[in-house]
């Protein structure tokens, strides 16, 4: 039990293999002593599923602690910036139905919560465009940063949009060129153990036996180490997330200088939501719905209907491809000398970006408080299923917020989406409390919550729900200030607004620089 952990094994390449790898790679790379040797061993079959292109803003703290310049990762990904999540159509259906999830939080948000003096304005104002400026940068189409920005800095909060495969393939080169990282391509034919019940080795077809001391499965939905040798059972959440299927495909734009979008565009549809992300080169549309709701040839009708509308003058072979899937997630994620990451660990349906952050806050986590020696692995493996299993919790609480929230009725898909027995008790509890109370920090225990307390105001206020806060003196002495930050924040639009260049620009300068 007092082995020391040395030799790190990873089941599976894509996203979730190669950025453990790297965060791992960067964390240990001081820990001259142990000498810990990471090996990552994928299939040469397997290729990148790539359903969610987004990330959040973590990205770029990932990004630079692996040591990848920005501008490598923008021009070989073809990428872009991403400033948050447009809603279309999810409060009512009507023409004027929608409003964002920005990436930045509302102005002075550490100092007062601004939602209670909102409420008086509501009418007048949406709450992103009266606590912040992200919102009309995105209508404009208007990058976060300007040419002269230093890389992962910003002038507005942002993230990402992607493509997934190209994102593996660079993450791949950087780990093995520049981190250290040993990569085999080969095919995992035996899952070897010890009778005390550890893993001890990977058998391949080609290379033998992989030995390690930890081995991290991203194996993907078919979760080889953690799900099959193991048996750690599947968590269905499908009660809650009804969606279980996707079909996406890949748009050209109409001409090189179409725009780029700055946010994710999600579009409410009869039986789920379509997704439409701009990265430089193209967009990535999909439909994701639930198969009890509706067929999949009225799914591909759904989704070529949006294609045909939205992308006018473009030539496509329109042939989506398919994806079945089951939000959910195993009952816990650490077992034994063995963790599961990404899909391994459990897939939920991609609105608001939750899974490649998911393995960000994994990899962190395995490489901050990576054990020293085998005994200290089981207390480090109990940290981290609370932790996780928190963490799907509250992801699924905040997914199922927008469907509640809804007032759409033209479907039972929306309908049972408000159904009692199909809202987890802690949202419900949550709902109730902030009828009478703004959401604010101390609504969540969490120091590192998934979704502060601004995600759900800018949810809950943009799907219209009223908060009646009751007068207090607190109130009425901040009330003053509010307004104050409210015209400050006004102000602020004009000028920012005429500083920032369009994403299409910015990128394209870039790439040319690069």
């Amino acid at each position: 039990m007092d082995k020391p952990v040395t030799k790190v094994v990873i089941a599976g390449g894509g996203s979730a293999g190669w950025l453990t790898a790297g965060l791992l790679a960067a964390e240990l790379a001081g820990d001259t002593e142990n000498g810990v040797q990471i090996t990552l061993v994928e299939s040469p079959d397997v290729q990148t599923i790539g359903v969610g292109e987004g990330t959040w803003p973590t990205m770029r703290d990932t990004l630079r602690k692996i040591g990848i310049p920005e501008s490598d990762f923008l021009v070989h990904c073809s990428a872009s910036f991403k400033q948050g999540t447009q809603f279309i159509g999810w409060t009512d259906g009507s023409a004027e139905d929608r409003y964002y999830h920005p990436f930045s939080a509302p102005i002075a948000y550490g100092e007062m919560n601004l939602a209670p003096y909102w409420q008086a304005q509501r009418d007048k104002v949406t709450f992103a465009n009266a606590v912040g400026v992200q919102g009309y940068l995105c209508d404009r189409d208007l990058a976060p940063k300007q040419p002269a920005t230093p890389e992962y800095a910003f002038v507005a909060n942002y993230g990402y949009h992607l493509d997934a495969g190209k994102f593996a393939e660079l993450l791949q080169r950087h780990c093995t060129e520049q981190l250290g990282v040993r990569h085999l391509r080969d095919h995992i034919t035996h899952v070897n153990g010890s009778p005390e019940g550890d893993i001890t080795s990977l058998t391949t077809k080609a290379s033998g036996d992989i030995e390690g001391d930890l081995f991290i499965d991203c194996t993907g939905f078919k979760s080889l180490l953690l799900g099959q040798h193991y048996g750690v059972p599947f968590v269905s959440r499908s009660r809650e997330l009804f969606n279980d299927s996707a079909l996406a495909i890949q748009v050209p734009y109409a001409s090189p200088d179409s725009p780029i979008a700055s946010q994710t565009n999600s579009t409410a549809q009869a039986a789920g939501w379509i997704w439409d992300i701009g990265l430089q080169n193209r967009r990535g549309v999909g439909y994701t719905y639930s198969s009890a709701h509706t067929s999949e040839t009225d799914a591909v009708q759904t989704l070529q209907r949006y294609v045909t509308a939205t992308a006018k003058g473009v030539s496509l072979d329109f042939e989506p491809r398919k994806i079945s899937f089951e939000s959910g997630h195993r009952a816990h994620f650490w077992h034994r000398n063995c963790v599961a990451v990404g899909m391994s660990a459990g897939f939920l349906e991609p609105l608001e970006a939750s899974a490649l952050v998911m393995i960000e806050l994994a990899g962190q986590m395995i490489s901050q408080q990576f054990p020293a020696n085998r005994a200290l692995m089981d207390i480090v493996a109990r940290r981290y299923n609370d932790v996780f299993r928190y963490r799907w919790d509250r992801i699924i609480d905040f997914l199922k917020l927008h469907y509640v929230l809804s007032q759409r009725d033209d479907s039972e898909f929306w309908r049972e989406n408000r159904s009692p027995d199909s809202i987890p008790d802690s949202l419900a509890e949550l709902l109730a409390l902030w009828a009478f109370r703004a959401p604010w920090h101390d609504d969540f225990p969490q120091q590192e919550e998934i979704f502060s307390a601004a995600s759900y105001q800018y949810v809950l206020y943009g799907m219209g729900f009223t908060t009646r806060e009751r007068p207090t003196e607190r109130n009425r002495r901040g009330s003053d200030k509010a307004m104050r930050l409210f015209r400050q924040n006004h102000e602020q639009v004009n000028r920012i607004i005429g500083q920032l260049p369009s994403n299409r620009s910015l990128l394209s300068g870039l790439r040319t620089a690069a």
